[in-house]
């Protein structure tokens, strides 16, 4: 059995997610135009941020999925969304999360007929995807119709002979899955650029300033098993992670543009590159409304909130962090009276910061990535409060607000992650 659809179980679960996800203090701080003070301390929340639609349907899904198997094993091929808060509470209803690995066959070794699993909102490989179906369990499909969409465009390079390039990490269960979709087409290819400094070392070959050894000696973990840069660079096809940034995308394509002009001519460039731009609305709308935040200034430093894993939280931060002092931090717990426990951009280990508060009047930006629940980023506020003594109820709106701005809750409904 195979299901992409829920099971209409939603008014049921509906409730629940509200109560566990849902926040008053966010929708406080909606109310009173995504601004507020109290303790010497002025919030500023972005216009967009946090749970996006995917994430909502996966997680809905999930809850919809246990509630209708209650006596069956439920198993999630990997964690559901990185947010660790939402992890620990999938588990806690009895859902396993089964480990990593690159082999489909011992990743489901535990799976039974019978059992359940739940597709993550990233997807997975079409051989984990396979190796599912022989076992004749009960698939529960949370893809993300971006990703889906990416899918598609992935298929179309590669059956019309083109080698897929894909701007994101290669380790990633989401690039993992989009490549996966290029080799199910005869002569099907891919390579993986994880960053701009890829990029132009690919570039660098194309335009003959580097060998083809030297090239696969730093590709060859992210790329498919027998590419040979003579043959599979002849076309490509431009693809993304759904979850990089933006302009980070935009950058890897005029690079890769430029390097086949340089290398086939201009005349040659329709039929041998090609681009659609594939990262998804939310995670556009989130950085977005980053960058309206930092072109008004006026902020002393920004807090991101989401996993460390999580790729659009990792590209809000990277955003941020040339502009203002900048912590992304996991979850609420990273923030005590001792200091506060963060990630530094592009650092694999967290570290911990003390006096990072300072005295005085302190503006402080936040923002989440989309798989952050709002029930998280309020308590990261709460716990920021607290650490002047001051707690929810003493927020108060900026003056233009307090004094009837067109900016109210009602210009905020239909930003409910919930309906």
């Amino acid at each position: 059995m195979y299901f992409q659809k829920g099971f209409g179980l939603k008014s049921e679960v509906g409730p629940v997610l509200a109560r566990t996800y849902q926040s008053a203090v966010i929708e406080r701080l909606k109310a009173m135009g995504y601004e507020a003070s109290a303790g010497g301390l002025h919030f500023k929340l972005a216009k967009e941020f946090g749970f996006c639609y995917g994430v909502d349907r996966a997680v809905d899904y999930a809850y919809q999925t246990r509630r209708k198997f209650p006596d069956r094993r439920v198993f999630l091929s990997g964690e559901i969304i990185h947010n660790p808060d939402v992890n620990q509470r999938i588990e806690a209803m009895g859902i396993e999360i089964l480990a990593d690995s690159r082999d489909p066959i011992a990743r489901f070794q535990d799976v039974a007929a019978g059992d359940v699993v739940i597709l993550p909102a990233f997807g997975v490989s079409v051989p984990e995807l396979a190796q599912l179906k022989s076992k004749n369990c009960v698939l529960v499909d949370t893809t993300c119709g971006s990703v889906l969409n990416v899918w598609k465009k992935v298929n179309y390079y590669a059956r019309d002979g083109y080698t897929v390039i894909i701007h994101g990490k290669h380790y990633h269960e989401e690039t993992r899955a989009t490549a996966s979709q290029a080799l199910t087409h005869p002569g099907g290819r891919y390579l993986c650029v994880r960053d701009l400094v890829e990029t132009e070392l690919l570039c660098s070959y194309l335009r003959g300033g580097i060998g083809a050894d030297e090239l696969m000696s730093h590709f060859h973990d992210a790329a498919s098993s027998d590419f040979t840069p003579e043959r599979d660079l002849q076309q490509i096809g431009l693809a993304n992670q759904t979850t990089m940034l933006m302009s980070e995308t935009l950058k890897v394509q005029d690079l890769l543009r430029r390097a086949m002009i340089d290398r086939y001519g201009e005349a040659e460039l329709a039929a041998r590159f090609r681009a659609f731009d594939t990262i998804c609305s939310a995670t556009q709308e989130r950085q977005d409304a980053v960058l309206e935040m930092l072109a008004a200034g006026a902020l002393d430093l920004m807090i991101v909130i989401g996993g460390y894993n999580s790729s659009n939280t990792q590209a809000l931060a990277k955003m941020c962090g040339p502009r203002l002092q900048t912590y992304h931090i996991d979850s609420p717990g990273c923030i005590d009276p001792a200091g506060i426990r963060h990630r530094e951009i592009g650092s694999h280990a967290e570290t911990q910061t003390a006096g990072w508060l300072a005295e005085g009047e302190v503006r402080i930006g936040i923002t989440a990535g989309a798989s952050t629940p709002d029930s998280v980023v309020g308590e990261v506020i709460e716990r920021v409060l607290s650490l002047r003594g001051s707690g929810v109820d003493d927020l108060t709106p900026p003056a233009h607000i307090a004094q009837g701005s067109s900016t109210s809750a009602e210009a905020t409904a239909d930003k409910q992650c919930y309906a």
